[in-house]
């Protein structure tokens, strides 16, 4: 074979191989779309099935985004979530919102830890300690399968009753009519969505 094609499939392959590696370093894109339907019940979605859904998420967070969050509690995530049988990155999502993984957080409101439990809570709740990372989130991960369990599965229902209580929910049979809730359920699935990439 001649030098000259020798060198020409040399440099081909190189300028191939940079061009793979250059596509397996550029993150996925991942589109995101809500739709409220009629009864008030918020639904997310990357493949819509119909004209009411808007881009929620154009494209996969970026890198800044996902590095906020913390592994330093994964392992206590995990064990939470197995236990109730909840999703890990439903539950680390709830824990980024709620406290961006601060153990020692103290609401305005008074909600305290990880998970952000009411005090008059704690008892309910068989939380000794709210500081513990692992009882504040066994305590909430317990709570969140009530709620669940209460809304049938209904996922944005339960959120919003994690954020503004359950009776409230109960009473409009969807998420209620406040802003601050809103986009509670609206943030807590974004981190869901990047949690499980």
């Amino acid at each position: 074979m001649a030098p000259r094609i020798l060198t020409q499939r040399i440099f081909r392959f190189i300028v191939i191989a940079g061009v793979l590696a250059i596509l397996a370093a550029v993150p996925a894109r991942a589109d995101i779309y809500k739709y409220i339907d009629k009864n008030g019940v918020l639904h997310f979605t990357n493949v819509p099935t119909q004209s009411g859904y808007r881009l929620y998420i154009h494209e996969r967070p970026s890198k800044k985004l996902r590095q906020r969050s913390s592994r330093r509690y994964d392992h206590l995530i995990r064990q939470a979530a197995d236990r109730y049988g909840l999703s890990f990155s439903l539950l680390k999502a709830l824990i980024k919102v709620e406290s961006d993984f601060n153990p020692r957080a103290v609401s305005r409101a008074g909600a305290l830890g990880l998970m952000q439990i009411m005090p008059e809570n704690l008892k309910d709740f068989r939380i000794d300690n709210p500081f513990d990372p692992w009882e504040n989130i066994r305590g909430g991960a317990w709570y969140l399968n009530k709620l669940l369990d209460r809304f049938e599965g209904r996922l944005p229902l339960a959120l919003a009753a994690y954020n503004a209580g359950p009776n409230l929910v109960a009473r409009y049979q969807r998420i209620p009519p406040i802003r601050e809730t809103q986009r509670y359920v609206e943030k807590v699935m974004k981190y869901y969505y990047v949690f499980r990439d």
